[in-house]
């Protein structure tokens, strides 16, 4: 793999690119650029909802594509959810 494909791979990620231009907008407003700390307050915010939300998509797809089934319980461990009694 070349050293080109190597540094373009990551891009073809929404998260990595999300990522980018957050912090990319973060830069600009240290940089120089007059901007109220509230907004990139709000433009750092922003990209970590999206991020998280891509994270979450990725994991429902993955589990879907496993044929992993979600419960709306927890998981019982073993044992514990039996119907014996073990008092006397």
């Amino acid at each position: 793999m070349t050293i080109k494909a190597r540094l373009i791979k990551p891009l073809t990620s929404r998260k990595v690119r999300v990522a980018l231009a957050t912090v990319f907008a973060a830069y600009l407003s240290e940089a120089g650029l007059n901007v109220p700390t509230d907004i990139v307050l709000s433009i750092v915010g922003v990209g970590v909802s999206l991020i998280l939300g891509i994270a979450h998509e990725d994991n429902g797809r993955h589990a879907n594509a496993n044929g992993n089934v979600l419960a709306d319980e927890p998981p019982v461990a073993p044992g514990a959810g039996s119907s014996q009694s073990h008092g006397g």
